[in-house]
């Protein structure tokens, strides 16, 4: 494992809160009550839009009550540095990941979330949540409808992350595909990888090893050049 990942990093970077016509988060029950392993875990809404905090922590504790999952939103914290602080377990949700960025620097909540995993504390992302994870969030799918201070994020992984990745092309679509989006990406930055995530797959990370889960192929995009990533391959050679 790099010196870039902490040895005690345990990581499960989720594509997206949907597979297929499932409900929500159905598909990565299983995965999630694995990784916490009975642990109570924080819950950070801040990427959700149109919806309060409150809403869409019950949103998730509803989902994920069926697994044995115990959840309790930041939210319901007067400190929230505090409540990261005493985090047995991190979960961050999907929404816009612009929004979600901007509120961890306002409350200057990044170094305390790098400091725990770091240390140990499971987290894992879905979405935005899983696009917070890499270098920076310049790949992801979402619209800048905030500034943050910067575009640098948790860096808990040496890559950036494209959830949600698709190489569909809808008839008659003129648009730029996400794969050009992503080979634009690599003709300006061809020295950070980027491991693309299809909806109904994540990224585990334990032991100091990382793989795919799920049935679905992922991809890296790298020094010009998109290779496969197949369902349940080791990639650690990105960490």
């Amino acid at each position: 494992m790099s010196k870039f990942v902490s040895p005690l990093a345990r990581l499960l970077l989720i594509s997206a809160s949907k597979a297929d016509n499932t409900p929500y988060l159905e598909h990565a029950r299983s995965w999630l009550a694995d990784h916490f392993a009975d642990r109570e875990v924080l819950f950070i809404p801040y990427a959700g839009v149109g919806m309060s905090h409150q809403a869409y922590t019950r949103k998730v504790a509803t989902a994920l009550r069926p697994a044995g999952i115990n959840l309790r939103g930041i939210e319901s914290y007067s400190d929230p540095k505090a409540a990261l602080e005493q985090a047995d377990a991190i979960a961050i949700g999907g929404g816009n990941t612009f929004v979600l960025l901007d509120t961890l620097y306002r409350y200057g909540l990044l170094d305390v979330i790098r400091r725990r995993v770091s240390q140990g504390v499971p987290y894992a992302g879905w979405s935005a949540g899983s696009n917070l994870a890499g270098l920076s969030i310049r790949t992801t799918n979402d619209m800048p409808i905030v500034q943050p201070p910067s575009f640098k994020a948790l860096a808990l992984l040496p890559v950036q992350i494209n959830p949600h990745y698709s190489d569909f092309t809808p008839v008659g679509f003129h648009g730029e595909t996400r794969d050009q989006r992503l080979t634009e990406f690599m003709a300006l930055d061809g020295h950070t990888p980027v491991l693309a995530i299809q909806e109904g797959t994540a990224l585990d990370v334990s032991n100091g090893r990382m793989r795919l889960l799920g049935s679905k192929p992922g991809y890296s995009f790298h020094a010009g050049v998109k290779r496969p990533i197949q369902p349940q391959q080791d990639c650690s050679q990105w960490l």
